[in-house]
């Protein structure tokens, strides 16, 4: 028995360690990549590290990628994104699981088929609404999108964690006069912050490099997000690939950083979800 212990823990640890390697080694990569000259890059030796850290790249990256002004960009469309989300998507699950009511199976059944819907095939319907009623090319033609695209899922997420709360929370708080949106925002709201922070992560995510919806509504520079800032390396004959890989790594850090420190919530978030609903 010992011996078969052993073996499967040593089985584990392996398999541990090969997963580990297999999620590392693209950062790893992306980050020897991105202080490379061209000419070592175009060599084709994938593992080889750079005979100079090129340093460069990430000067280059700062300023003819216009760094600054891109993540500004993304952090303000992210920012309004993350709120509208979280409000509206809780105040739906808290509609559909907390009152009874005929037709909450049916609107539930509704935000599920929508996790099903492609962006793709919204883009030319939606084109067509902005730009009638004259949103397009501004940063709100791609928040409501993101923002219609994330509901679904953190309904989904939100639903299954209120369906286990007890309703006597809520009674013992409008018989002392709390109104509807009291009890949400004071007792439901921040009984939900495990799932909220799993929405959080998820929606940060799809969104910080979401290229297509924002290609497509987005035609001013001073209004692109951070994906964009690619497009400033290559030119009709050239690109610089080290600069690329600079612009990619520290577009990359803000979604590490933030899962990081949100990582303990974010797991917690998770298991309350799959034990509640």
């Amino acid at each position: 028995m010992r011996d078969l212990q052993s073996i499967r823990r040593i089985g584990a640890w392996i398999f541990m360690g090969i997963l580990a390697i297999t999620q590392l080694y693209p950062l790893v990569w992306l980050l020897l990549y991105s202080l490379k000259t061209n000419s070592e890059i175009m060599s084709g030796q994938f593992f080889s590290l750079p005979k100079k850290l090129q340093w460069q790249n990430y000067s280059d990256a700062f300023t003819s990628g216009s760094y600054m002004k891109y993540i500004g960009n993304s952090i303000w469309v992210t920012i309004i994104t993350l709120a509208l989300t979280i409000i509206l998507s809780g105040m739906v699950s808290y509609a559909i699981t907390r009152f009874k009511w005929r037709y909450g199976n049916t609107i539930m059944l509704l935000f599920l088929i929508g996790i099903m819907i492609p962006i793709q095939s919204t883009l030319l319907p939606l084109m067509i609404i902005f730009k009638n009623i004259d949103i397009l090319n501004t940063h709100m033609s791609i928040i409501i999108p993101y923002v219609a695209f994330s509901i679904p899922l953190a309904v989904f997420i939100l639903s299954g964690f209120l369906r286990g709360i007890p309703h006597e929370i809520e009674e013992s708080a409008m018989i002392d006069g709390a109104s509807i949106y009291r009890v949400f925002f004071s007792i439901i709201f921040p009984i939900s912050v495990p799932p909220i922070m799993t929405v959080l992560i998820l929606t940060f995510i799809s969104i910080w490099n979401e290229y297509i919806i924002a290609s497509t509504f987005l035609s001013s520079d001073n209004l692109k997000t951070l994906p964009f800032g690619i497009n400033s390396f290559v030119g009709q004959y050239t690109a610089n690939y080290g600069a690329i890989g600079a612009f990619l790594v520290l577009g990359a850090l803000p979604v590490i950083a933030f899962y990081f420190v949100l990582s303990d919530k974010i797991t917690k978030g998770m298991v309350a979800g799959a034990i509640k609903g």
